[in-house]
């Protein structure tokens, strides 16, 4: 995966996570709605930086940001939410990251 690929996804990620998180707030922690505005903002700048990847399918390029998307979410639980992801975390992230991986640089037929 090419290296600015590497920073559009994560920014991506960041991205969803924050939005989605604003709306979790808002539902689940009895957040003001006030929320939702940065939420939806986000979650814009999401789907934003999802066309910015250089991939020949939108199909192709959202299955490789799943893996990385599962990665950024586990250092969410543990960076914002202060708990230590467990080792099937580690686990299930990596091989998630693996088949990421293999989706963008395996060979294509042209």
């Amino acid at each position: 995966m090419p290296f600015p690929s590497l920073v559009i996804y994560v920014l991506a990620a960041l991205a969803e996570i924050a939005g989605c998180f604003a709306f979790w707030a808002w539902l689940r922690l009895g957040y003001s709605a006030l929320w939702l505005i940065p939420g939806v903002a986000s979650l814009a700048a999401f789907a934003y930086f999802l066309t910015l990847v250089d991939a020949a399918a939108a199909g192709r390029a959202y299955a490789a940001y799943g893996g990385i998307y599962i990665v950024m979410s586990l250092i969410w639980l543990w960076r914002a939410e202060g708990i230590a992801p467990d080792r099937w975390d580690i686990a299930g992230g990596a091989i998630c990251l693996l088949g990421a991986g293999v989706i963008l640089l395996g060979p294509r037929a042209v």
